[in-house]
């Protein structure tokens, strides 16, 4: 089914607000939402609209809610989403962010209380596009082990980053730290099919090629014990710096039900200018960049997503019929 990304955005709106989202969360959220699956990535975008409308009407969510700062010293602000959908208070931090970091030459903006945050390089890439350079991070729910234990503790923990560019669009980096996205292994389990062996550990701890088993177990982390203490240090980061709640404190987001999650997000951002100095830093990306496409078959990160994001704004974005069905009746209810 294709839709424009205006009649997207619109059906998000109004079945959140529907669902309890005040109108500055349902618009921001929607704004998100669209421009997550518009840049491909799908799995944070229109298919959590029904999941936001549970956490809403079961309240896991706050759609009354408002962030407001709660603490701040130069460079570093801390917000506080209270209890809502993550959007607006990433909004928040992200212009905060930008102008402290001009003022300052670098800040930090720390979301507390807050709830899933989707793709986190959207918002990075807003700044790479007035010149900064930043880089985001969050945590979520538990589905990782810290290295050498068993039971989940940390979430997957994505990690984001741009880069501006001269005349050209930044470069975006946007990953999980998990080996493997938890939707594959969803679809394996859905499909009967064994997934290989480092993805994954069942409910003992065992390494295990049974989906079903690792659902109920535990994510392994990308580069084993590396990627696992990168992880910590989402967390650390997220979450000790922000009053947050860990990932083990936090219910999994694929139950409707459950507690007020209260994760932390933090975004840190850089003026090139207060270091090297823009020219410079300029210089020095595109001499990295030409190096790179050098050699045959590179290609740019965030490129896919900038050419996809440009076709969807011209002919619409394609979604399942059955998502589209859903949008409707939930828009409509």
């Amino acid at each position: 089914m294709n839709v424009s990304l205006t009649e997207a955005e619109t059906l998000a709106r109004a079945a959140l607000a529907i669902a309890g989202a005040n109108p500055a969360m349902a618009a921001a959220t929607a704004r998100a939402l669209a421009a997550a699956e518009a840049a491909g990535q799908a799995g944070h975008g229109l298919s959590r609209v029904p999941q936001y409308a549970a956490f809403l009407r079961n309240g896991r969510a706050d759609g009354a809610a408002t962030p407001r700062i709660v603490n701040e010293c130069g460079g570093a602000v801390l917000i506080d989403a209270r209890h809502g959908l993550a959007y607006p208070a990433l909004a928040l931090a992200e212009s905060e962010a930008g102008w402290r970091a001009r003022a300052h030459g670098i800040a930090i903006a720390g979301v507390t209380n807050s709830h899933h945050s989707g793709a986190m390089g959207l918002p990075v890439a807003r700044l790479a596009q007035q010149g900064l350079v930043a880089l985001a991070f969050t945590n979520s729910p538990a589905a990782m082990p810290v290295p050498g234990g068993r039971r989940p503790l940390m979430g997957t923990n994505p990690i984001a980053a741009a880069f501006p560019r001269r005349d050209a669009p930044p470069l975006v980096i946007d990953m999980a730290l998990s080996e493997v996205a938890r939707g594959k292994i969803m679809v394996a389990a859905k499909e009967g099919r064994a997934i290989p062996e480092g993805w994954a550990l069942d409910a003992e701890g065992r390494p295990t090629t049974d989906p079903n088993a690792a659902l109920s177990g535990a994510m392994l982390a990308m580069g084993g014990t590396k990627g696992a203490l990168l992880a910590m240090v989402v967390e650390l980061l997220c979450c000790a710096l922000t009053g947050a709640a860990f990932g083990f404190e936090a219910n999994s987001f694929f139950s409707d039900e459950g507690n007020r999650p209260r994760l932390g997000q933090a975004l840190l951002v850089v003026d090139p200018g207060a270091l090297a100095g823009a020219g410079a830093f300029a210089d020095r990306i595109e001499a990295f960049v030409d190096a790179m496409q050098a050699e045959d078959g590179v290609r740019l990160p965030g490129s896919r997503r900038d050419a996809l994001s440009a076709r969807a704004a011209q002919v619409g974005i394609d979604i399942p019929e059955a998502l589209h069905r859903r949008l409707l009746d939930l828009a409509a209810a």
